[in-house]
């Protein structure tokens, strides 16, 4: 059941309205939960360093550390990783400025026919739930957000140039890793981490129950 502002608000008029509270207005009220984590996620992702001074620091995957050891002693990319970890994160803080309304419009798609046991579950359930529905759909569409941004910051251009100098050393493998499913799948992990920081963060902090909506849903998960 899709969830629009209109819908929100006659559901909230409702809610205050009655001490009763239907699936529709606990599934509304995790919604709302949900799309503060990714607007606080994908702000505090998106802001210079957003990615690269977090925890969700992405790191070149152990393929792609094979190459860059190889490349340490050839002149122009001694500081390969460096740079690659650099632009990886460049482009994933990029990306998170356009996650926000990817991620609202799989939210306002999401089914709550089992509302009650989400709002009843552990801090991160909503989030789960979110991930499990919509990840797919979610990686199809942040996908070229990430080949863009890629592109933008110019880490494509660079590992292009890098890669034809490994190939270029004797004796070893070619390879040629994908690095846009690599930091679609980080970028979004990242996001979904963020989203269960907040989740949590309301579930158990009456303080970041900044809506009449939030504080009504939380109030019945509180007496559980």
């Amino acid at each position: 059941m899709a969830c629009d502002a209109a819908t929100l608000q006659r559901t909230l008029e409702t809610v205050l309205a009655t001490d009763t509270l239907t699936n529709v207005d606990i599934g509304n009220g995790l919604k709302q939960a949900l799309e503060f984590g990714v607007g606080e996620g994908s702000d505090k992702l998106s802001a210079a360093n957003g990615f690269l001074n977090s925890p969700y620091k992405i790191l070149l995957p152990a393929e792609v550390r094979k190459v860059t050891s190889k490349l340490q002693n050839v002149p122009g990319f001694n500081m390969v990783e460096d740079k690659m970890v650099s632009l990886l994160n460049a482009a994933a803080e990029d990306a998170a400025k356009s996650a926000k309304p990817i991620f609202i419009d799989a939210i306002k798609s999401m089914t709550f026919a089992d509302a009650t046991n989400i709002l009843m579950g552990r801090n991160n359930a909503a989030t789960s739930y979110l991930q499990k529905k919509t990840n797919r759909p979610l990686y199809s569409a942040f996908s070229p957000v990430i080949q863009n941004s890629l592109d933008k910051v110019n880490a494509t251009d660079y590992w292009s140039k890098a890669m034809n100098a490994y190939n270029k050393i004797p004796f070893v493998q070619k390879v040629n890793p994908d690095l846009k499913d690599y930091v679609t799948k980080q970028a979004l992990k990242g996001m979904f981490s963020m989203v269960e920081k907040k989740e949590a963060g309301i579930r158990t902090d009456v303080g970041q129950r900044s809506t009449d909506l939030l504080q009504k849903v939380f109030a019945k998960q509180d007496n559980k």
